[in-house]
Order: C-alpha cells, then structure tokens, then sequence
C-alpha cells in the first residue's frame, strides 16, 4: 500500500507541470493567432506578385502586333487579314461607284451647257460672267427667244427632254417680275420717292401654244425703274441612257431650269444667269432587252458582302476595345491600391487604341454607304451626294487605318509617334495663329474688297491670304488691285507685306520647329530605349518574350502562372542552397 501511494508532494508537481503545459498551449495558440506564421506570409506575398506579373503579361499581350501575338499564343492574325481584304474590296466598290457617279455628273454638266445653248439667246461657252443686257428692247427679246424656244423643244432638241406634265396636262413655264410697288425716281434733280416693300407678278404660259411673250401676255409689261429682277422658271425631263451601257438601270430626271434677269444695282446692266436645280427619281415604267439583270444582282450581292465584312470588322475591334477597357480599370486597381496614385491621362489613352476607333467609325461610314449603293442599285432611292460623303469617307479612313499596321515596324513608326505627340502642341499653335488670321481676313475683307476680286467676300478672303501663305498667286494678288484711291492702294501694300511676312516667315517657321522638335524627341527616345511613361515602366519589368510560351496560357485565369513562378523561384532556390 505503502509503494503504491502518491505522496502529497508529488501529486502538486504533477498537477503544476500539467497546469504549466496548458498555459504554454494557450500561450503557443494565442501567438499563432496573432502571428501567423511565416510561411503563411510568404505564401501570400508570393501570390501578390503573381498576380501582377500577370497583370503585366496581360496588358504587355494587349500591346503586341500580330505578328508578336501569334509568335506568343499561335492565334493566326484573322482581324489583320480582314483588314487587308476589306481594304480591296472597299476601293473596288468605290471604284465601281465612282465610275456610275461620274456617269451622273456628266449628264447634269451636259444637260446645264445644252439649256444654255438652247434659251440664252448668242451665248458662248464660258461667257456667264459677261452675259447681259443694256436695253429695254434686248429684255424683252431675250424674254421672247426663251418662250419661242421653250415652245418649240421637240423641234429643236437633240436629246430626250420633254416637258413635266401634270395630269394630263404640260406644266407651265413662268414668268415673274420682282419690283418695288411704287416710287417716282428723278436722278437729274437729284430726287427720288420710293416704296420698299416688294411685288411679284407672275405669269404662266403653256407650250406649244403661244410663242411669243407679245402673243401670250400682251398686257405683261416690265417697270425698268423698279423692277428688282424677272425670272422664268419651267420643268424638263430626261432619261440619262448611258448608264445602260454597264448594265445599270436608267435614272429619270427632273431640271427645274430658272433664268434670272438681274436688276438689283440698277447700274445699266441687266446680268442674265441661268441655274439648274435637278431632281433624279425613280422610272415609273422601264422594259430593258438585250442585257441582262445579272450583273446587277452580282453588284447587290458584292455590297452585301461588304456589310457582312465591315459588321465582322466592327464587332471584333468593337470587343479589343471593350478588352483594352477592361485592363485599363486592372491597371487603374493595382495603381491605387498597390502604389496609391492615380494613372496618368496618357496613360489611360494608351488602352483606348485609336486606330480601333478610326475603323469602327470607318466601318460605320461604309455600311451605310453600301446600304444606300443597294438602294440607288435596286433604284428605291437616288441620294449620290449622300452615298458619296458616307462611302468616300469610309474610305478614307480605311486607307489611314494602314499606317497603324506601318507602325509595327520601327523605322515606321516614328511618323506615327511624332504626329501623336505634337498633336496637342500644334492644336494650341492653330487656335493662337487662327485668331491672327480671322483678323486679316475681316480687315482685307471690309478695306479691300470693294477694290480686289480676292476680297469680295470672307470665303474667297480666306482662300486668297491662304494660297499666300503657301506662296500661291503671290503677285496678282499685289498686281490686281485697283489703283483708283491712292489711300487704299498705300494700305493694300502695307497689309499683303505685314501678312507675308508673319505668316510665313514667322508662324510657319514656328509650325514646322514645334513639329521638328518632337521629331527629335521621339528619335532620341527610341535610341535611348529607355521608359518615359509610367505604364511603360510598368511593362518593361516583364522579361517574358513571345515565343517564351508563357503567354498560350489561358488569358482569363493566372492559376497556371501561380504554379510557373513559384515552379521558378523554388529551382532558383535549390539552385542557391546546392
């Protein structure tokens, strides 16, 4: 019993190294939880870096021309291989087009010359600018010769114009005088009473019926002293056949002809002009043998393709748009919560590829182009100019959109940096010379207009102190002016020289250094090699090439490259201890 007994001694030991043990288990788990351990922290730390690494193989992929993308992932360049086709089948639809508007043109352009042959009376090719009269008998001749041949069309006429008809009827031609409604004017007593507010009297004479102005209207009588001016108006139709010849439907036209006997200056001189407001519409009834609709539907058929090529083109740059987005908020998040600051505006810019735009825009011209080809094809409508803006745009566009893939090369790419950087410079420069033009121009406008052709108006102004400032017309500018005022003469001198000599030797100099001047900066930065941005800085850690292999990983997940890196960094160490 004795042996087998615990003394009371003994029985406190052992309860107080039990006691001791949980303390020190209580104390080992709250270390634990308060200080994790360092494995743990090294397990996150790595991951951290993981998942910018990533970040950064991403937006270093984003960045890549194809040739770079399919070296690093294998993708074949479907979207440059789209590009290169739409840009062909683009200028042959636009050539094709082309070539049926100019069709187009040259009816209207023949159809103006032949009306001026046919109703202005002794006219000559190229004298609008001198054709007028002088006498009150050469009004009313004029006015006569215009109806006699009006009436007599089918006669004389070499082409298929007829008159519009309305019903069963002809439309009439119209004759309306503009004159003030009263007024006595007495020029050698230097008196004058006059009523400003202006009368029209319009008559209408039908074709084919009464020749002459004396004939049909015996009462119409012109008041010279008031009369502001007359003006005839009548409706031709025609059918413009020429298109058959490549087999295109033909277009029926509508010439709304208005001849105007201007009086407004009441200077002597009567100018007669003669305008051409045309209207293309749709044949009512039309039957075409010995051609076929073939050719037509295989032109349907080629836009429709463009539509498709250009909707396929618009969604792919439309989704790397989206994409670029998508990794500039990545950026935008690792920026401020790793390095607390905010990504610069050109560096935001970076993501936003503005060649993806140009050709999204472009492929948004040209679909609504080819939309409206089809239409003007199918003859549901005959809006040329409308169709010409959106598809010569379009085109446009298409064709800058092949500097970007210049740009891929390193001797290339310089214009393309050196056009981007300068751009905000040369922006500014333009608003600041602009403001130095406008005041040219309403100075030369308001002083030498009256005594220069040049400065008549504010556009051909414009245009005039332009063409000097690229050294065009320099001395008829100086040579025609009128030298009947001596003070203005003296002036006209003083403002060309001032202008020549600001604008171009001194404003123009200063436009070609500040474009000079980025040029150097951008060689120098490609020669350096070295980062100048912070997102380039950002990418240039990332050493992986591509043809590395790292980048045909899944783009949308960095589970691969977790184990890749840690893979790495466990051979370096290994490496390290051995």
């Amino acid at each position: 019993m004795e042996a087998t007994q615990v003394s009371d001694c003994e029985l406190l030991s052992i309860i107080q190294q039990s006691s001791d043990m949980e303390e020190s288990s209580d104390l080992y788990d709250v270390y634990e939880a308060i200080s994790p351990a360092p494995w743990a922290e090294d397990h996150q730390h790595m991951e951290d870096l993981d998942n910018v690494e990533c970040l950064r193989r991403k937006i270093k992929y984003y960045f890549m021309n194809p040739c770079e993308k399919y070296h690093a992932r294998g993708r074949k360049p479907w979207k440059l291989f789209l590009q290169i086709i739409k840009i062909a089948i683009i200028t042959i639809q636009l050539v094709s087009f082309g070539l049926s508007n100019q069709m187009v043109v040259t009816f209207k352009e023949e159809n103006l010359m032949a009306f001026k042959h046919l109703f202005l009376k002794g006219y000559v090719d190229g004298g609008m600018d001198t054709y007028a009269v002088y006498r009150q008998a050469d009004v009313y001749d004029h006015i006569d010769y215009i109806i006699r041949e009006y009436g007599h069309l089918h006669n004389i006429t070499v082409g298929n114009h007829a008159y519009e008809k309305n019903g069963t009827f002809y439309t009439p031609l119209s004759v309306c005088q503009e004159f003030y409604r009263n007024g006595t004017i007495f020029p050698g007593s230097e008196t004058f009473e006059i009523d400003a507010q202006v009368d029209t009297d319009c008559r209408e004479i039908y074709p084919m019926y009464q020749p002459t102005l004396r004939d049909s209207l015996s009462d119409f009588e012109i008041h010279f002293k008031r009369m502001l001016s007359v003006k005839i108006t009548f409706v031709l139709k025609a059918i413009n056949l020429q298109t058959v010849r490549h087999r295109e439907l033909p277009d029926c036209y509508d010439f709304n002809v208005t001849i105007t006997f201007n009086n407004k200056a009441h200077s002597g001189r009567i100018k007669i002009d003669l305008e051409n407001d045309v209207d293309i519409n749709e044949c009512r009834d039309w039957k075409v043998t010995g051609a076929s609709a073939r050719n037509i539907n295989l032109t349907v058929l080629f836009d429709c393709l463009i539509i498709i090529t250009c909707l396929t083109s618009f969604s792919l740059c439309t989704r790397s748009v989206i994409k670029g987005i998508r990794l500039l908020f990545e950026y935008k998040h690792y920026c401020k919560n790793r390095l607390s600051k905010d990504v610069p505006w050109s560096d935001k810019s970076e993501f936003v590829n503005g060649w993806y735009i140009l050709i999204i825009v472009s492929d948004t011209l040209t679909i609504i182009g080819s939309i409206l080809k089809i239409e003007i094809q199918t003859k549901v409508l005959t809006s040329y100019d409308v169709c010409s803006i959106f598809l010569g745009t379009g085109t446009m566009f298409v064709w800058i959109g092949v500097i970007r893939y210049m740009g891929y090369f390193r001797k290339y790419n310089i214009l393309i940096l050196t056009l981007r950087a300068a751009f905000p410079n040369v922006i500014r420069f333009i608003c600041c010379a602009g403001i130095i033009y406008l005041s040219y121009c309403f100075c030369g406008w308001i002083v030498l207009g009256p005594y220069h052709e040049k400065f008549r108006t504010l556009n051909t102004v414009s245009e005039c102190l332009f063409s000097l400032i690229n050294g065009d017309d320099m001395f008829p500018t100086f040579k025609n002016m009128k030298q009947k005022s001596s003070l203005v003469w003296t002036f006209s001198r003083v403002y060309l020289y001032t202008f020549v000599s600001l604008f171009i030797y001194m404003i123009l100099s200063l436009f070609i250094t500040i474009i000079t001047d980025t040029y150097d900066t951008i060689k120098q930065q490609q020669q350096s090699g070295t980062p100048t941005s912070e997102l380039q800085k950002f990418l240039s850690e990332c050493k992986d090439l591509p043809n590395s292999g790292v980048y045909r990983l899944d783009e949308n997940s960095c589970f691969f490259d977790h184990c890749i890196n840690r893979f790495r960094k466990h051979q370096e160490r290994l490496t390290s201890e051995a």
